[in-house]
């Protein structure tokens, strides 16, 4: 079997178990995924840096470049998401003031 085939085989499976796994998570286990998301793709910024810098050729270079670009949106969203369910979590009411007038 060639690497390719096998390669393709292991992203379908992947992808499956991984859709599969997340419509199983309640949503109170939402704000703590998201945070072990962003730390994960965080990593991936890391190897798409290295793999753009160390690209012999322009298509792995090419590659590279927007492997980084989307892992930053990826952890950018991560963020942006996890701060606004946060945000629901927080109490509504003003505090109440010192002198009663």
């Amino acid at each position: 079997m060639s690497p390719l085939v096998v390669g393709i085989t292991v992203f379908v499976l992947a992808s499956f178990v991984g859709l599969e796994l997340i419509s199983k998570v309640p949503p109170t286990l939402h704000t703590p995924l998201m945070s072990g998301a962003n730390a994960i793709s965080g990593i991936t910024i890391i190897g798409a840096l290295t793999s753009a810098g160390l690209g012999e050729s322009g298509l792995a270079q090419v590659l590279g470049f927007l492997a980084v670009v989307t892992a930053t949106i990826n952890v950018v969203g991560g963020f942006l998401v996890t701060d606004r369910m946060l945000e629901m979590f927080k109490s509504r009411t003003a505090p109440k003031s010192g002198s009663d007038g």
